[in-house]
């Protein structure tokens, strides 16, 4: 297998309640699983390929839970990136020169056999994780912006983690309220006000490396 490792902040926003039951093994808010998630790597590399600075995206969908398969998915690479730096995403982006169920990246491809051609497009990405805000739009597929929970009360912004000491994809993530319109051939219709997460993903093949996570 090619060695490869990735540093990226994550944001990415589902169709279930905030907290989202899949990070605790339970089913999904209403049966369903529907995600749009961007990602910019601050440092990475597939064999000889660098990947410092590249964007990519993607949108998925399954009709039951994850784990119960039939899913749809589609990848998304900054047209700004190489060809070899497109080519190396997709592979990591489709579970490629991975362990079996080390990341999520290759439990995703395992589990949505209805998988799309890969798309080449700008995306203009922007995460603050410590602000739990954020937005990724891929023109022609989906827009998707982040904003802190607030108290339904007094609209104070409300502060909540997930900690996964054993994750396949992230050990911490900071949980957000997230609003994703799609336009790409993977309609998303549920995702207003809903799930978002903003993580680190700092893996390998191996899965997710845990003294820097």
């Amino acid at each position: 297998m090619t060695p490869w490792e990735i540093d990226a902040l994550e944001l990415a926003n589902c169709n279930c309640a905030f907290g989202c039951p899949c990070q605790f093994n339970a089913p999904p808010t209403d049966g369903t699983c529907e995600a749009a998630v961007g990602f910019i790597i601050s440092k990475g590399h597939y064999g000889d390929v660098n990947l410092d600075g590249v964007k990519f995206g993607m949108t998925a969908k399954w009709p039951a839970a994850i784990h119960m398969g039939n899913g749809t998915i589609q990848l998304i690479v900054d047209a700004g990136a190489s060809p070899e730096q497109r080519a190396a995403v997709e592979a990591i982006g489709t579970g490629g020169d991975t362990e079996d169920m080390a990341t999520f990246f290759w439990v995703f491809d395992k589990m949505a056999p209805n998988r799309l051609e890969t798309l080449f497009k700008p995306i203009d990405l922007a995460v603050d994780l410590e602000g739990r805000t954020g937005h990724v739009n891929i023109p022609g597929v989906f827009d998707l912006k982040a904003e802190p929970i607030r108290n339904p009360v007094t609209g104070a912004e409300h502060r909540a983690r997930i900690n996964l000491p054993n994750g396949f994809e992230y050990r911490q993530a900071e949980v957000a309220s997230g609003t994703t319109t799609t336009s790409g051939d993977i309609s998303l219709t549920k995702n207003h006000g809903t799930h978002a997460h903003i993580c680190r993903v700092y893996m390998t093949g191996k899965g997710v490396i845990n003294h820097a996570a």
